[in-house]
């Protein structure tokens, strides 16, 4: 068994892909089968990307984040490339759509809030460790996509509900979007209790 794939199975990543992708064609087929319209709304791609964002989360860390840490290997680069895969699997997923009866879209705002949320993530599993890291993206979510608000400010506080030419939106979501790589690749998960 290779490293690569022994990291994958020991992080759950099958498992956690099994429910993303599932998830969002369970969604594409509702869509395809009930929806008078063929793009889906932007509220419904917000959360969809949510969806994926928080099916990932456990992805983040391994079973055992102290025993790891002892190991003599480059993890800020594999962390990186961990994060940067997962964006690139809901990418792929969302816009392949674009070609179907239920278009996920716009483009802009699918990369905008895959890349915030994605970021604001690895900055909580930094925190607070990788099992609760989608509480802040699901909830700060959950009621900007419900409620998003006017203005600069406005903008900046429920930039994942704002339309995709929002500049405040791409600019917050592109600071928690490297903020959360850098973080998160060099730092790495939060460590466990002993006690959990």
């Amino acid at each position: 068994m290779t490293w690569t794939l022994l990291y994958l199975r020991s992080r759950h990543v099958p498992l956690a892909l099994a429910a993303a992708v599932g998830g969002v064609a369970a969604l594409w087929a509702l869509y395809l089968a009930f929806a008078k319209e063929r793009d889906v709304t932007p509220m419904m791609v917000v959360l969809t990307v949510l969806l994926m964002v928080t099916a990932l989360a456990p992805t983040l860390a391994g079973p055992d984040e102290n025993l790891e840490r002892t190991a003599s290997v480059r993890w800020a680069w594999r962390r990186a490339v961990h994060l940067l895969a997962g964006l690139l699997i809901i990418l792929v997923v969302l816009l392949a759509t674009r070609h179907t009866g239920a278009r996920f879209g716009p483009v802009a705002l699918v990369v905008r809030d895959a890349t915030g949320l994605l970021g604001l993530m690895a900055l909580c599993a930094t925190v607070v460790g990788a099992a609760r890291s989608w509480f802040l993206p699901l909830g700060w979510t959950t009621i900007a996509a419900l409620y998003p608000q006017p203005g600069t400010w406005g903008a900046v506080a429920t930039w994942q509900g704002q339309p995709p030419d929002s500049r405040a939106a791409t600019v917050v979501a592109a600071v928690l979007a490297i903020g959360g790589l850098v973080t998160y690749a060099v730092a790495g998960p939060a460590r466990r209790d002993p006690a959990e």
